[in-house]
């Protein structure tokens, strides 16, 4: 396992981390990822660890905690082996301080999820979205003071925008508190935005990216396929609405390049899909999922080999979409480009 700095960190992260979104599975969104108990959520920590991957992300909001206690359960009397990535600020409840990411909601959170997992210390607390009502000093001094007191090692964000991400920067620079290093986005062969500003603005500033759905919401599972319908059991039937949207005929164009490189390489289609993000600027992580032991050796193989230049090329010229403005200029005319060339 290839092993790379989170970010302008001092913090090694493996190429492929676990998310433990099928731990305790309940609900419309979670339920149907899968409902991994204690026991199967060991055996595939258990794996993983054989494998190098030590960085396992979860989140409060994943099944109302469940998420957090399942894991907390499986890695019980192996803490030092393992990085514990978590997040918060999405809504647990209807209370005032049951979402955001106030003094006292990072707080409580904080203790909520040490108490949910076992432990004394998160290594990484990403916060899950903006908290538009909170001023990020509030936020940033919160999480300083959280990581004096030795409850947080590191800090990052998920799902910000590029100018929510830069004023935190700026916040923490100009008060000294712990910057962000890790930023947790959407980023896939069918879900290339994070490319337009937030790679830049990672680039520029040390900050991290750790790719969620690397197969495009499941979409980029091999089971999906140019003029068949979707399968019968493929859970984006029931999750699709959840997740970010796809035109069909992006996915296919996609599809059709990773069945061509498959073929060659004797490679499966997620094992592609997931090396490719591998091979992009920023990305310290690619987190991985899976609802059994099979799904999990499967994704596990998209490390230690690398695609050919000439079938990443065409993995991206399949994946190209138009940037919308003002990124579009960059991308189509020389003269922006010139000026301030593109991330890749």
């Amino acid at each position: 396992m290839e092993y790379r700095r989170l970010g302008a960190s001092g913090l090694k992260v493996p190429a492929l981390s676990f998310g433990a979104g099928t731990f305790g599975g309940t609900g419309p969104l979670f339920g149907n990822w899968g409902n991994t108990d204690a026991m199967e959520a060991r055996r595939l920590v258990d794996i993983c660890l054989e494998a190098g991957v030590n960085l396992f992300d979860t989140a409060d909001v994943y099944s109302a905690g469940a998420s957090e206690e399942v894991l907390g359960e499986a890695i019980k009397g192996r803490r030092d082996e393992i990085l514990i990535s978590t997040k918060t600020s999405l809504p647990m409840g209807d209370g005032p301080y049951d979402a955001g990411s106030s003094r006292p909601r990072l707080i409580r959170a904080v203790e909520d999820a040490l108490r949910r997992l076992g432990t004394d210390y998160i290594d990484l607390l990403q916060l899950h979205a903006f908290d538009a009502g909170t001023p990020v000093e509030e936020v940033l001094s919160t999480l300083d003071d959280l990581v004096r007191a030795g409850k947080l090692r590191y800090v990052g964000v998920s799902n910000f925008s590029g100018w929510q991400l830069m004023k935190s920067l700026a916040a923490a620079d100009r008060h000294g508190w712990p910057r962000y290093v890790a930023h947790q986005v959407y980023y896939s062969l069918v879900g290339r935005d994070y490319e337009w500003e937030l790679m830049p603005l990672g680039l520029d500033q040390g900050v991290g990216a750790l790719a969620w759905s690397p197969l495009g919401w499941g979409r980029l599972t091999g089971r999906i396929r140019r003029d068949k319908p979707l399968p019968g059991t493929s859970r984006l039937h029931e999750t699709a609405s959840f997740g970010p949207p796809v035109e069909d005929e992006l996915l296919y164009r996609v599809v059709d390049a990773l069945d061509a490189i498959a073929e060659e390489t004797g490679r499966t289609v997620p094992q592609i899909a997931i090396n490719w993000l591998l091979q992009r600027p920023t990305v310290s992580s690619v987190i991985i999922g899976a609802r059994n032991e099979e799904q999990l050796r499967q994704n596990l193989g998209a490390v230690g080999w690398s695609l050919t230049p000439d079938q990443v090329a065409r993995l991206d010229a399949a994946s190209e979409t138009t940037a919308p403005y003002p990124y579009f200029p960059y991308r189509r005319q020389e003269g922006f480009a010139r000026l301030n060339p593109p991330a890749v």
